[in-house]
């Protein structure tokens, strides 16, 4: 175990969730609308539950791994299914990033409920619900996410916590971003940082898928 691994880990864990979190999608959309209506803390509350129901599956794929890595016909099946949806990933994000377009204006600003006690409980189940719900979800944990807990499980339950981490960091951050910036009716970035943004997110993430077809392809060789 060594504190650059664990760096690196979390550094490339942050840059991978980043893209997947600037990209627009369910979460964010409930996030503006609910960022009108009860405040900044809409953000925060959809981001734990976001993030609740990812450590119950972090934590289950790390114990269920664990089990299997032994069988390199499993490691490698594991990394390359999470390098080519990795490379689609960031090919699909750097090519399309021109097109996309964070326009907190859209979620409107009528509304002027606050967020209380009796509605932090919808908003956590929310979080939950949009996540379990979305295929791209769904098909990210079962390809990149498994391969990079493979990877950090090399470091231990280290490794897994940097990956997790990073991984939720860029979650709650971006998440709280989007709800500050339609509770104040401020724009968040400009579109064109927005999209250079992505864009660099998706040449990265080719280069890492690369990395884990080269990972897969050496466990078969």
């Amino acid at each position: 175990m060594s504190a650059g691994s664990l760096a690196a880990i979390f550094g490339t864990s942050f840059v991978v969730s980043l893209t997947g979190a600037l990209s627009p999608g369910p979460l964010v959309t409930v996030t503006m609308r609910e960022g009108v209506r009860r405040g900044f803390w809409a953000g925060p509350a959809l981001a734990f539950g976001h993030g609740a129901i990812e450590l119950v599956l972090v934590v289950g794929l790390a114990l269920g791994l664990n089990e299997l890595l032994d069988n390199d016909a499993v490691t490698a099946s594991v990394a390359l299914a999470g390098g080519a949806f990795l490379v689609w990933m960031g090919a699909t994000t750097a090519l399309q990033a021109r097109g996309y377009r964070l326009d907190t204006e859209s979620a409107g600003h009528a509304g002027s409920s606050r967020l209380t006690r009796a509605t932090v409980a919808p908003l956590l189940v929310a979080g939950v619900a949009l996540s379990v719900s979305n295929p791209f979800w769904l098909a990210w944990w079962a390809t990149v996410g498994t391969a990079y807990i493979v990877e950090a499980l090399d470091e231990g339950v280290l490794g897994v916590g940097a990956f997790y981490s990073a991984h939720i960091i860029t979650d709650i951050g971006w998440l709280s971003a989007v709800a500050f910036a339609v509770a104040g009716g401020r724009r968040i970035m400009s579109r064109r940082l927005y999209q250079g943004v992505l864009f660099v997110c998706g040449v990265f993430l080719v280069a890492l898928g690369g990395w884990f077809l080269a990972s897969g392809i050496g466990y078969i060789a």
